[in-house]
């Protein structure tokens, strides 16, 4: 049985477009795709593939419990096994997060923990960083702070611009969230006792690294 997706978005969903683009290759399918803004372009990419879309405007809601409640009661709707957030540019409350405990997997512009919320990639010009990143993580309570699962690095070359770095870091994410995605709905990926583990084997603080993963498998093709 496949494992069924809701994915939530904000904008242009280009990483749920990296999902559906790599569905026909997984055990999973996405169900539905909801949004919090009726104009998100990442609604035009759902409709093109086939799939359901909700929109559940938040400036409708008196405050941000009673939106993730609306939410919640729509995704339960669909019998989700995964949540995926996919650029949804909401704080969670923490009924919602408890309520899809173990199953809602965020990916976050920066390599976690450094640069949590906003801005990540105008934070690390400023901070003078040489390398940058995203991470795919579990989501808890704590903002941009759940169990990390994957991570992928990009130099900052000389005259980036936030631009031009989101680009190549987004490059990146196009990448890792399919993966960790067939992660999860091959069974591989769980989080447990609040650590995320893949194939039994407790991950790190900081997860894996798909530079290292990459190298690893080159290895063993050229052996």
């Amino acid at each position: 049985m496949s494992c069924r997706i809701v994915v939530l978005i904000s904008g242009s969903g280009s990483n749920l477009q990296a999902l559906i683009d790599r569905m026909d290759r997984t055990q999973s399918e996405i169900v539905a795709v909801l949004s919090n803004r009726a104009d998100a372009f990442g609604l035009q990419r759902a409709h093109a593939a086939g799939i359901e879309t909700r929109v559940l405007n938040h400036r409708e809601f008196p405050d941000r419990l009673s939106f993730d409640r609306a939410m919640i009661q729509a995704l339960d709707a669909f019998a989700p096994d995964l949540v995926v957030l996919a650029g949804f540019m909401r704080i969670l409350s923490g009924e919602f997060v408890t309520h899809f405990h173990g199953r809602l997997l965020n990916i976050h512009p920066s390599l976690l923990p450094k640069y949590k919320g906003l801005d990540t990639h105008a934070r690390a010009l400023e901070a003078g960083d040489t390398e940058h990143g995203a991470t795919v993580h579990f989501v808890t309570e704590e903002l941009d702070g759940g169990p990390i699962v994957l991570q992928a690095g990009v130099p900052v070359l000389a005259g980036d611009t936030p631009t031009l770095l989101a680009a190549r870091v987004q490059e990146q994410e196009h990448r890792m969230y399919p993966l960790v995605v067939d992660w999860f709905a091959s069974g591989r990926l769980r989080l447990m006792e609040g650590h995320a583990q893949l194939d039994g084997q407790r991950l790190g603080p900081t997860g894996l690294r798909l530079d290292n993963m990459e190298t690893d498998m080159r290895g063993t093709r050229d052996a």
